[in-house]
């Protein structure tokens, strides 16, 4: 496990110069605290699309974006958020072998959260923030066949600002084992 996460960190798939990649990623995150006040619950659901130009046989830079769904239950408050992120990436490949690859995206871009929070079904709160965000993705790459592949990452690193009316919001998370994203990429 641990050479795994650390051939990980170093860097994707069959990459060949002069290419264009296009893939994405699902991720799924669900959540649940146990308090005496009330229960959190909470669901979060993301597509993040990209597509990026192969410009050497380890390197590939694109754009991409990302649409994410959360919903939170705290007892008889529920919270529900938007957000969009769209900017740019650039992915390092390491390819293992002709079937598996190692790879790592770092991406950086501006987002927007929509926000909006209800309880007993009436509107409590009702939040548009702007922000940024940076983050670091190590994956596995698996082809499948003809540069068509499947991508799993178990985490990575990241930092986002969102900027509200009252406050500013920064966070910064290193989360690898708890989230699984799981993506399809395919090499044209």
């Amino acid at each position: 496990m641990l050479l795994i996460l650390a051939l990980a960190t170093i860097s994707f798939a069959n990459a060949q110069k002069g290419t264009i990649l296009v893939g994405g990623n699902i991720a799924y995150t669900s959540e649940k605290i146990d308090r005496e006040i009330a229960p959190v619950k909470n669901n979060t659901f993301e597509f993040s699309p990209k597509v990026g130009y192969q410009f050497h046989d380890n390197w590939t830079a694109g754009v991409e974006f990302s649409i994410q769904s959360s919903k939170t239950e705290m007892g008889e408050v529920e919270g529900k958020a938007n957000n969009f992120k769209t900017g740019a990436f650039v992915r390092y490949t390491v390819p293992l072998s002709e079937t598996f690859s190692v790879f790592a995206d770092l991406g950086a871009g501006f987002q927007n959260q929509k926000v909006k929070y209800y309880e007993n079904g009436l509107l409590i709160s009702d939040n548009k923030v702007d922000g940024f965000y940076a983050g670091l993705t190590p994956a596995l790459f698996i082809n499948m066949k003809k540069g068509f592949g499947l991508n799993f990452s178990i985490g990575g690193l990241g930092y986002e600002t969102l900027n509200y009316d009252a406050a500013d919001y920064s966070k910064f998370s290193f989360n690898f084992g708890k989230t699984v994203n799981i993506g399809i990429s395919k090499n044209f």
